[in-house]
């Protein structure tokens, strides 16, 4: 700063400080001299000629010394101002100091977090791995223990023969799209991937595996362990073996969480090759199997290419457990739902009335399947805009609810409800003079039949479903967290 002042003629604040002090002494020596003859003047005699020049001098004289201690009083300013400039220009370049080095400071910091986090990445990029290779020598830890089982039975007809009375065995529940809504991931998934049938024992941590990271949405460590697992049992056992298409099942459902749909498909296509191969075609696995596809079908939107295989395993399931069975009402459901996707209704209310008829003969008119059965085909009257039978069926689902949990003597809801709109009269209804919302499904008619009397105009009755349903669930949701 200083040499540039320099080369374009400024003067630096040394310069001035210089200037100045030379400035003072010049000063200084000028008022010693003007005193010293001021002193002279004062003692000359002062008569005559003489003393009236020197009369005459000394007020100019006076007024020299004044502004002589005036110029000394300005130097002297000047010096100490030069001074605090200094001085504050030193505190600035201080200061100026510091912020380069917090700046460098900073940089170096910042070049440091970055290094933690790459670290850190990379941290958790092993630990990961590490999950990977421990989930994989527990896979091969149970294919070891159980690899000695598997070479002393029969690859074919003994483990078919097993499998098959498994599948005729009740409560054994194969997936279908209408229950996976409700269903929880894991749930869902153990459903699928079992294919209809046990899951090997060689199989069954892995498979436990899977869905537990699937179902925390880690699929980088489930779908990696699926293919070396995959590679292992093709290894092992080849290509066409029952658990090689459980395993393709497995990692179908992976893919398919992820909404790969194109590269599920033709694992589940694979699948349904090796079960028709090793099982036969009227194996109950094939119908999981088929199932799992038209279910997958009807994701991607392909409901003309999902209803064939979904009859198919209707059929199978028919041969194999008998058509009374309820795995034939859940299979019966699905189709109902892609045929009322396409619009085909005549065969929608068949197979829902024959769904309804088989739930109601084995598992009895308050079993849960009931309810959805029935909420089901009412969806489908109101399609049709076949309201009353649709409100048949509504009603009919709140009355055995009612009978069920209340007393006899007390009104349903619905009729309530009509009652109000008959009378024209708005206003709550009590909570205790209708029986309590005790599941999703009674809740879900009355949200139905709600919206059904609000479409015929109905809307003191609507209201008043509307009122009693805000009010039920509210004191549900109390009565859950008073018991937590």
């Amino acid at each position: 700063m200083p040499e540039a002042m320099k080369q374009s003629g400024v003067a630096t604040q040394d310069d001035i400080i210089r200037q100045a002090e030379a400035t003072k002494k010049t000063l200084a020596t000028l008022r010693s001299d003007q005193e010293k003859y001021y002193q002279t003047l004062m003692a000359s005699p002062r008569s005559g000629e003489e003393g009236a020049v020197v009369e005459a001098q000394l007020p100019y004289l006076e007024q020299a010394l004044e502004r002589i201690e005036k110029g000394l009083d300005e130097a002297e300013m000047i010096t100490a101002l030069s001074q605090y400039m200094q001085y504050n220009e030193s505190e600035v370049n201080k200061l100026r100091s510091q912020v380069r080095r917090l700046v460098q400071e900073n940089v170096w910091l910042r070049e440091e977090l970055a290094s933690t986090q790459q670290k850190l990445v990379k941290s958790e990029e092993q630990n990961a791995q590490l999950e990977e290779e421990k989930a994989q020598l527990q896979f091969m830890q149970e294919m070891q223990k159980f690899d000695a089982e598997a070479e002393a039975a029969t690859a074919g007809d003994e483990g078919a023969s097993k499998e098959q009375q498994q599948q005729q065995q009740p409560g054994q529940q194969p997936e279908d799209p209408m229950t996976m809504s409700t269903m929880s991931h894991a749930s869902s998934m153990q459903n699928v991937a079992s294919g209809g049938y046990e899951i090997p024992a060689r199989l069954r941590t892995l498979h436990n595996l899977v869905i537990q990271y699937a179902g925390q949405g880690r699929y980088e460590v489930a779908v990696p362990l699926c293919k070396q697992a995959l590679e292992d049992l093709e290894r092992t056992s080849g290509h066409d073996h029952p658990d090689v298409a459980t395993m393709l099942n497995i990692l179908a459902l992976v893919y398919r969480d992820q909404g790969k749909y194109k590269e599920a498909a033709a694992l589940l296509t694979d699948a349904l090759g090796i079960r028709e191969k090793t099982l036969g075609p009227d194996h109950p696995a094939v119908a999981a199997t088929l199932n799992n596809l038209a279910v997958l079908h009807g994701k991607r939107g392909k409901y003309a290419e999902a209803e064939p295989l979904c009859k198919r395993a209707l059929v199978i399931r028919e041969r194999v457990l008998g058509s009374e069975h309820p795995d034939v009402a859940k299979q019966l459901n699905n189709l109902a739902l892609l045929c009322q996707n396409q619009g085909k209704y005549e065969e929608v209310e068949l197979y829902y009335q024959r769904a309804l008829e088989i739930y109601v003969s084995k598992l009895g008119e308050d079993d849960p399947n009931v309810c959805k059965t029935k909420n089901n085909l009412a969806s489908a009257y109101l399609k049709q805009g076949k309201y009353p039978q649709a409100e048949q069926l509504y009603k009919e689902v709140l009355t055995r609810a009612h009978e069920r949990d209340c007393s006899p003597a007390s009104r349903t809801i619905w009729q309530l409800a009509e009652e109000r709109e008959e009378a024209k009269a708005r206003g709550p209804v009590e909570h205790s003079s209708a029986c309590r919302l005790d599941n999703q499904t009674v809740s879900t008619t009355v949200k139905n039949l709600a919206a059904l009397y609000r479409r015929k105009g109905m809307h003191i009755a609507s209201e008043v479903l509307e009122d009693w349903l805000h009010k039920a669930t509210r004191g549900m949701a109390y009565g859950q967290h008073q018991g937590k």
